[in-house]
Formats: structure tokens, sequence, C-alpha cells
């Protein structure tokens, strides 16, 4: 992969291969930059009193770390394991392998045109990142709505070979989440309160389904894990506010992934 320059930001989320465990730390390769390390101390290991480091983490292995503090004079990197949610290294293992994808498809762009591979990322990666936020996004995006392309001003080789390459590898893909609901309701007429309640959340990629009282399952579909858990984050709110207004009591759980 083309690794990046310099060193991330503080919160940053990186992926690391563990590389050295010592009695009261972890020394890890961070993946996405060049000829860097990171640290991981004992008590950012696991939360609570850990008696053996082996037990939670194995050279060679890849995690996803928060980065903590970083001196830029020293290149040092301190990183924190146990910072960091399930569902944050779900999703930036999958944006970190997707963007590994796309690179792929920049550097069959290269071959066609017979031009290096760095030239092309400079020309249209790098454009990516800047419009989009990431490779992946910006080339999901480009094959969802084609125009979108226009936000990268390339040239005409670019951009036809580009379109060309994106309409012919990726496929539209899907995603999906889900999450338990709760829902009770003491009112006399609490059956029609609660379908009101379940109704306003539903959309074209959000359904809900019966389980068996009180319990629903929700299922969220997109193209992406980050838009989903975003759309997640917006029915929990809505739930909560409308239960409320419908003198419901209501409680939502995140499924792990399987």
């Amino acid at each position: 992969m083309l690794k990046k320059q310099g060193i991330p930001e503080i919160n940053d989320l990186v992926i690391c291969t563990i590389k050295k465990i010592l009695f009261h730390s972890v020394f890890v390769n961070i993946d996405e930059y060049s000829n860097l390390e990171g640290m991981v101390h004992i008590s950012e290991v696991a939360p609570g009193r850990i008696r053996n480091i082996r037990d939670y983490v194995k050279e060679g292995k890849k995690i996803v770390c928060k980065v903590l503090k970083v001196n830029k004079e020293r290149n040092q990197i301190d990183l924190s394991l146990r910072r960091v949610s399930t569902t944050e290294s779900i999703n930036k293992t999958y944006e970190f392998k997707q963007d590994l994808k796309a690179e792929k498809l920049l550097e069959s762009i290269a071959k066609i045109l017979k031009k290096d591979f760095n030239l092309v990322f400079k020309d249209i990666g790098e454009n990516l990142i800047k419009n989009f936020g990431s490779l992946n996004r910006g080339l999901s995006e480009i094959s969802e709505d084609n125009s979108k392309i226009k936000l990268l001003n390339l040239n005409k080789t670019y951009e036809n070979t580009l379109l060309e390459t994106i309409n012919e590898k990726i496929k539209k893909q899907e995603v999906s989440i889900s999450a338990t609901i709760e829902l009770n309701s003491n009112a006399p007429d609490g059956i029609n309160k609660i379908k009101r309640v379940l109704k306003s959340l539903v959309s074209e990629n959000a359904t809900i389904n019966y389980i068996s009282a009180p319990k629903y399952k929700l299922l969220i579909k997109s193209g992406d894990y980050k838009t989903a858990e975003a759309q997640l984050s917006t029915i929990k709110e809505k739930l909560i506010k409308t239960a409320s207004q419908e003198n419901c009591i209501a409680e939502i759980t995140r499924d792990k992934k399987k």
C-alpha cells in the first residue's frame, strides 16, 4: 500500500501491527504511515487490572488503536487499544481494507494509461481524498452517481478512464447493521402508540420486524458502515423523542456483528 507521510493527529484511529511485547508495554508498526512506530502502555491495552499482557495481544496481530499523544520532534506516538470501541474498530478495519482495494483500482488505471502509479495517485487519488475523505468513499460515491466525478476536475483522459474502470470493477455494495428495540406502553391504546412510534422510524433502507413483545428488530441497509451507523444514531434519537411524546418506554441496543 502507498504509505502516508508525516504522523497522525491526536484522536486519529490507526491500523497497527504488533511488533514487540514487553512486560508493561506493546510496540507496534503503524501500517498506514512510512517508518512509523507507536507504543501502547499496559494501562491502555484493556480496562481493569491486567495480570498477563499476552492474554490480550499477540505479535503479528493487526489492531486498531487511538492516538493519545504525539511528539513530532521525536516521532513518538502513544496509542490506546482499550479506548477504541467495537464499532470504531469494525469501521476502521473495513475502510482500511476498502482503501487497499481502491489503490488496486488506481494501479489498473496507471497500467491502462501507461503512467507511473505515484503520478496517477497524485492526480486522482489525492483528489479523491480531498473531495470525499477517502479513496474508497470517493470511488463508491462516483459509482452511485457518475456526475460526482466532475468534482475532481480531471482532464478528459483521466475522467473517461476512471469512470470506465469504476463502472466495470465496482459493484454497488450494500452493508447492513441491526439493533433490537424494546418498546412498552401501559396506556389503554398502547398498541396504537407503539405502532406510531415504530412507523416513524421506518424509511426506504430501515425496516422493523416483530420479534416477540416487547422486542422488535431494526435493520438498516446502506452503501457503507459509516453511513449506516450515522443513520442508526439518528434513529436512536428519534425513537427516544417519539416514544416520550407517546408516553412509551423505549430502549435500543446495537446488535453485535456476527
